[in-house]
This record gives C-alpha cells, sequence and structure tokens, in this order.
C-alpha cells in the first residue's frame, strides 16, 4: 500500500494538510481519528453546510419527535476544532478535485493542496420525478434543517402523504403518526422494505404501522402532485385516485454524492470504489461512509452501506490507512431504527432475495424476537426486535460462517452463544 507523503505521526509531506471533504459525522470522525492516532499535521475539513458536523439519525428519531435536543447532535462541541488544530471551513463548496496536482478547488475559486484526501461526501436524497414535485409542502430528509421544517409541519389533524416505505418513509411516518396527523404511506412494492427485509420480516413493519393508525397503499404509482396556488394539497396516482395531502414526504431512497469523484477520474461503480484499506483508485485519495463502495474482505465483494455504523467506523481505518498502516475495514454491515414502541438493530449482510429461509426465535404477535437469515445452513444476518444485548453473539454468528441448527436456533433457551 502506498503511504504517500503523510505517513508519519509528525505531519505530511512538503507541509500539506490533510483534506476532508465533507463535514459530516464522518469527516468529523476522521479528523478524530487521525489526532488520536499521533498526527500533528494539518487537518482541513471543508463542509458546505454552515452547521458544524452532527450525526443523521436523530433527524429521522429522537430529534424529528422533539425528544433529542439540537446540542446533542453534533458529534463535537464548537471548541473541539480548535483545541485540536482542525481547521473547520464551513458554508463552503469544494467544486473540483484535481489529483495530479493534490489540490481541492473551492466555489470561490482558492485552491487547497493535500498531501492525502478524504471524501465523505455522503448521499443525495432521489427526488421525485413526477409533475408538481416542487409546490410548497414537498419535503425531503437529508439535513438538519429538513428535520426541522418536517417539525413544523407534523401537527394534529395534518394530512401527512408519505411516499416511500422504506427506513426514512416508515420512521417519518412513525413521528407524524406520534404527532397526531393522519398519515398515508404510499409504496410501489407489496410490502415495506420488501427489499431490504423479506416478505416474512416485512410484514411486521406494515402490522406496525397499521396498528398505530397509518393507512398503507401498497402497489401503488405516484403520477403528479395536485396543487393549490403553489401548495401540495393531493397525490394522484396511477389508478386515477388523489390522496388529499396538506404536507408529502418523499423517502424513496439515497443516492451517493460522487460528483467531484466522478470529475477527477476517479473509479465510480455505485459509490466510489475503494479497497479494503477505504483507498480509492488514486493511491492517495480515501473514501468513507455512505459514498463508498468498499471491498469487504468477509463478504469478498465490494459493499456501499447507506447507514450511520459505516460513517461512524470506516473514517478511523481510513485516518490510520492515510498514515501508513495496513488498516482494514471489515465490521459486519450493522444498522438500527426506532419507531413507536419498536426498537430494532439488525447485524449481516443480505442480498435481495439472497437467502433460503427466516428464522424466528421469540414472539412476532408481541414484537419481541430475533430473525434470522439462513443461506445453506450459515446465518447471513441476525435482526434483534425489542430483544436487547445479543448484537454480539449475532455478529460472531455472521463472521465465522458456521452452520448452525435451525431448531435449535429457534429455541430460546439455546444460548446464541453455544450454536
Amino acid at each position: 500500500m502506498s503511504t504517500g507523503t503523510a505517513g508519519t505521526a509528525g505531519g505530511s509531506g512538503n507541509g500539506r494538510p490533510i483534506v476532508i471533504v465533507g463535514a459530516s459525522l464522518g469527516g468529523a470522525k476522521a479528523a478524530e481519528a487521525l489526532r488520536e492516532a499521533g498526527y500533528r499535521g494539518g487537518i482541513v475539513l471543508i463542509g458546505d453546510e454552515h452547521e458544524r458536523p452532527y450525526e443523521r439519525p436523530p433527524l429521522s428519531k429522537g430529534y424529528l419527535l422533539g425528544k433529542t435536543s439540537r446540542e446533542k447532535i453534533y458529534v463535537h462541541p464548537p471548541q473541539w476544532y480548535a483545541e485540536h488544530d482542525v481547521t473547520l471551513r464551513l458554508g463552503t463548496a469544494v467544486v473540483a478535485v484535481d489529483p495530479a496536482a493534490h489540490t481541492v478547488r473551492l466555489a470561490d475559486d482558492g485552491r487547497i493542496e493535500y498531501a492525502k484526501l478524504l471524501l465523505t461526501t455522503g448521499s443525495v436524497p432521489r427526488r421525485l420525478p413526477v409533475p408538481g414535485a416542487e409546490q410548497d409542502g414537498v419535503l425531503y430528509l437529508r439535513r438538519v434543517e429538513d428535520s426541522d421544517r418536517i417539525k413544523a409541519a407534523l401537527r394534529p389533524g395534518v394530512r401527512v402523504v408519505v411516499i416511500g416505505a422504506g427506513w426514512i418513509g416508515l420512521e417519518t411516518a412513525a413521528a407524524a403518526r406520534t404527532a397526531g396527523a393522519e398519515v398515508t404511506v404510499l409504496e410501489a412494492a407489496e410490502l415495506p422494505l420488501l427489499r431490504v427485509l423479506g416478505r416474512e420480516v416485512a410484514q411486521v413493519f406494515a402490522d406496525l404501522h397499521r396498528d398505530h393508525g397509518v393507512e398503507l397503499r401498497f402497489d401503488v404509482r405516484v403520477e403528479e402532485l395536485t396543487g393549490e396556488g403553489g401548495r401540495v394539497s393531493g397525490v394522484r396516482l396511477a389508478d386515477g385516485a388523489t390522496v388529499p395531502a396538506d404536507v408529502v414526504i418523499v423517502g424513496i431512497g439515497i443516492a451517493p454524492d460522487t460528483a467531484l469523484a466522478e470529475a477527477a477520474g476517479l473509479t465510480v461503480d455505485n459509490g466510489i470504489k475503494t479497497d479494503e484499506h477505504l483507498r480509492t483508485s488514486d493511491p492517495d485519495v480515501y473514501a468513507a461512509g455512505d459514498v463508498a463502495n468498499a471491498f469487504h474482505p468477509l463478504f469478498g465483494r465490494h459493499l456501499r452501506v447507506e447507514h450511520w455504523a459505516n460513517a461512524l467506523n470506516q473514517p478511523q481505518t481510513a485516518a490510520r490507512a492515510m498514515l501508513g498502516e495496513d488498516a482494514v475495514f471489515d465490521r459486519v454491515p450493522y444498522f438500527f431504527t426506532d419507531q413507536y414502541d419498536l426498537g430494532m438493530e439488525y447485524t449481516g449482510y443480505v442480498e435481495p432475495g439472497g437467502y433460503e429461509q427466516v428464522v424466528f426465535r421469540g414472539d412476532r404477535a408481541t414484537r419481541e424476537f430475533i430473525a434470522f437469515w439462513l443461506a445453506g445452513g450459515r446465518v447471513l444476518a441476525g435482526m434483534n426486535v425489542n430483544v436487547w444485548d445479543v448484537t454480539d453473539p449475532i455478529r460472531e454468528l455472521v463472521r465465522s460462517g458456521r452452520t448452525v441448527d435451525p431448531k435449535a436456533l429457534a429455541d430460546p433457551n439455546v444460548p446464541l452463544t453455544d450454536l
């Protein structure tokens, strides 16, 4: 692995800093990891938002529900950056990367040289491609100001239509219903989260939302957002029906923000492709978080995981690798959700349709169970719902790749550590 000129803890080559583009959780954690590794050279952290780095999960969970204060969402207190000699440039857009010259160009035409560059540019929400989608009252969720707008719109009796029954769609639907809004969720598939979880577990989330008064409409296609005076008033479906709406929340997925990488000539394929060290096709440029399609040694393939745990943990690997260590990212994927009284953690990775059976331990009716996805007798992933302190043994089952007895896996009297 090339160590470039930033391979010592004392500083970067020719006095050039390590530059991080994306003042996100990933970017902030990378700066933190560099300092913890003893790196004493310059660090420049650049973000186009005016907020200092913050975590995104609360935006659709505790912060949206009003349970988490704004101050709690930030990665570091405001003084942390100066105290750790990190140059934080907010409200600053990077418009180009020149790997040959080792520079990034800013929107004001300024340039910053780098010894190593880390891209933590994250993702952007997919826009709804139908007439009327640009009207007032059509909301997306990615940034803290988006969460503020949605929170302000959620009031008792307000008619909220959520388009898309993925994680963001379901979490915002739960927040809207908790606020007393009338909620309808529209989904093109037969069930929520069908590609992610499969039919057996997807049904659990459908039942959860129906039990809390959400109207779910599946197998539907949105044709147009109707409006009055420039503000959305309804969602017209392909079958001619119109669902009245005071607010429309669009949650139809996100796309990795690869524009800088593509223009710089880096290899891009469903994100910025990296090796297991999070190094891109250029030896002095790395990527981490949502935007990184990283080779995963455990699974023997590239994975791009759009969840908080990667943004939290990948930067540590990238930081050590940029300093010349043989650091490898091989953590088992993990994500979580909170909806109403349901809390869930998911550990592992399953291709859509890439499993042979689902084994349940516990009671689906009371929503206290663990679900395991198996193929060839091996546990590919496990999801604990309102059952806690089991992620470590689930992770070990996934990582080990050993075959298990499905009957023992389903038996709550058999400790997971004994399988």
